[in-house]
């Protein structure tokens, strides 16, 4: 059971292995890109080529029966993106197996990749787990680390962690099956989560210091962005630094305290300064943070606001289930 970009190196690899998928679920089809044409989930896109037999029903819980008739020895769940009730969970002999993209009990939920980066983190990992009816609450089979990059983005760490997740699954129902595998309970006081993302969660802050800033462009890259609001526009950063050196606790969050080729610098949180270096004005294409300071005439002083409208929460695609 799958659907993202995430769940694909998971079926192939179970392909490859030899193990026989009697059934592959995806969520429906979705129109997308800018002409909203109907194009196939990853997960189906990905069975037709392996000459899988695909389902995809609009909610599961209304039509449980194909997947309860298979009788399967095991349910592979990664990033399917709809809640299982207890009959679908119970319903293979050994229970529901899920691959998520934390180090759990870190970053329960939807969004543990977006999370992890947004929030500094320098290490993550995936996981092999129990499903229950909880959010990611079940027992731990297996986990593998995986360090993150100064440069990386949601973009770039997403693949690594799916090869990384399809391996650990491979070895994860090698271990069942000869019993090496032995499932561990979670330590709930350790737990952290990792909600869905909002639109919201872009707007930039500058009352945080540089460096998160810096790390919430990353996480939020390629959705929903890290955005701030100039001239009553919005304007994302693709790509910008935090400075060494620091202003004075006086200096107001937001004030740009230069203008250059460099880029523009801004005061933020904790005396610090973040430099923009490459941004995009909304309904425009990618500029020089210099372009685009000398287009909107940005001066010593400017303030830069941080609002951005709501919009419905989106999930990684790795979400659980």
């Amino acid at each position: 059971m799958g659907t993202g970009e995430f769940a694909v190196p998971s079926l192939e690899a179970m392909h490859a292995a030899g193990h026989e998928i009697s059934l592959v679920v995806s969520q429906p089809d979705r129109p997308r890109g800018r002409g909203l044409q109907l194009r196939k989930t990853a997960v189906r896109v990905a069975a037709e080529r392996l000459d899988l037999e695909v389902f995809q029903p609009e909610k599961l819980r209304l039509e449980p029966d194909r997947v309860m008739e298979c009788k399967a020895e095991i349910l592979v769940v990664v990033a399917y993106g709809q809640i299982l009730r207890e009959n679908i969970l119970e319903c293979a002999v050994r229970g529901a197996l899920n691959v998520h993209a934390s180090l759990l009990p870190r970053y329960r939920g939807a969004a543990p990749i977006q999370w992890a980066i947004a929030n500094g983190e320098i290490e993550t990992g995936v996981t092999t787990m129990q499903l229950d009816r909880g959010m990611d609450t079940g027992p731990v089979l297996l986990q593998k680390a995986c360090p993150i990059g100064p440069e990386d983005t949601t973009a770039t760490l997403e693949p690594r962690l799916a090869a990384l997740g399809a391996a650990l699954l491979i070895d994860t129902l090698a271990g069942l099956a000869s019993g090496s595998v032995v499932p561990q309970p979670q330590d709930g006081g350790a737990a952290t989560r990792a909600p869905l993302i909002r639109k919201s969660d872009g707007a930039v802050d500058f009352t945080r210091s540089a460096r998160s800033i810096v790390d919430r462009v990353r996480g939020f890259s390629p959705w929903p962005g890290a955005r701030f609001h100039h001239a009553g526009r919005s304007v994302r950063i693709l790509s910008a630094v935090a400075l060494s050196g620091g202003t004075d606790n006086a200096t107001p969050r937001g004030v740009i305290l230069g203008v250059s080729r460099d880029g523009v610098d801004v005061a933020c949180g904790e005396g610090s300064v973040l430099r923009l270096q490459r941004v995009q004005p909304e309904s425009r294409g990618e500029v020089s943070a210099f372009d685009f300071g000398n287009g909107a005439k940005l001066r010593l002083g400017t303030v830069l606001g941080g609002s951005v409208p709501e919009s419905p929460p989106r999930g990684s695609s790795a979400a659980n289930d």
